[in-house]
């Protein structure tokens, strides 16, 4: 890991490497830059994020390649109705010594892509959630360390939800994004299915690693924010709890349940990378704004008068904004 004499050489250098990551990226990944820009500001926060969209936009391989250009071991678990917490963590197995052994996971590693997280028991939801929270599993009585960085990137089919187990709100929140995928436009269209269809193997070049991106983690938490953003991120959070005094007439008509602190810090941390990766030392109020639709589109619950009328959360937070 390179070293930099100032936390402003360490400030340029993100921003430079977040411009190579996203070029490395879109050489396989054609348009969604919002979603690719959520995905490394999710990892710079130490965050997990969770992905929504239909099937056939490249969830999978869009998470498979962040790994890659990061240089980080990398998981995909697709969840099931008979996925057992045992199949995520691992389980301790008798040897041919007849001694017990604990048999990781598939949760150790790096980058975990929970595909289609809702497609199981709420047991097994729980014991990767608390790896989440956590960052480390017990087993037998023994604590094991997860590795350092570790992310979850979850994905949700929003169209077909029989058989499903939709996450809780309190497991909800334990995302700092929910990022939603559409289709692409017409002419990303175009270009993803020319390069899908040759012959031609892109090779990705690896822009960062682990030992960097921790790095960059604690760059981010050292950034400061003068008092008015951070008085602006928990008052828009405050604005999105109907029973308190800051709540506007649309979050009283409309909404059920607010978002709770976790969502103010996010907001703020989330507010710090994405000022740095604009080339700015310090977030403003645009910084926030910038973050609020992934933060709180998860954690604001319409109550029954807004799902009857049709009001979205995307619609809710816009108005909040």
């Amino acid at each position: 890991m390179q070293s930099f004499g100032t936390d402003i050489d360490a400030a340029n250098a993100l921003k430079n490497k977040f411009a190579e990551i996203k070029k490395a990226i879109g050489h396989v990944i054609v348009g969604q830059e919002d979603v690719v820009d959520k995905l490394v500001i999710s990892i710079l926060c130490n965050g997990h994020s969770l992905l929504v969209g239909v099937p056939g936009l490249a969830k999978t391989l869009l998470v498979k390649t962040v790994a890659d250009v990061l240089d980080l071991s990398f998981k995909r678990i697709q969840f099931t109705p008979d996925l057992m917490p045992s199949d995520i963590v691992g389980a301790e197995i008798l040897d041919e010594d007849r001694h017990f052994r604990f048999i990781k996971g598939p949760v150790f590693a790096n980058i975990i892509l929970a595909d289609e997280i809702n497609r199981t028991p709420p047991k097994t939801q729980a014991a990767l959630l608390e790896a989440m929270q956590e960052r480390n599993i017990t087993a037998g009585g023994t604590l094991y360390k997860l590795p350092a960085p570790f992310f979850v990137l979850a994905t949700q089919n929003p169209i077909e939800q029989e058989g499903t187990y939709p996450l809780p709100e309190a497991q909800l929140d334990r995302f700092m994004f929910q990022i939603w995928l559409d289709y692409p436009s017409f002419a990303d269209e175009v270009n993803i299915v020319r390069t899908t269809t040759g012959a031609s193997k892109t090779e990705l070049p690896k822009v960062l690693d682990a030992e960097g991106i921790l790095y960059f983690q604690d760059l981010i938490r050292r950034v400061p924010v003068p008092d008015n953003v951070l008085e602006y991120a928990v008052g828009l959070v405050h604005k999105t709890r109907p029973n308190t005094d800051a709540a506007p007439a649309v979050a009283k008509q409309y909404i059920a349940y607010g978002a709770g602190p976790r969502a103010s810090q996010y907001l703020v941390l989330g507010a710090k990378c994405h000022s740095l990766l604009q080339g700015k030392y310090s977030p403003d109020i645009e910084d926030v704004q910038a973050m609020a639709m992934s933060v709180l589109r998860h954690r604001v619950v319409r109550n029954y008068k807004a799902e009857a009328e049709g009001i979205t959360q995307e619609s809710l937070i816009k108005q909040l904004l």
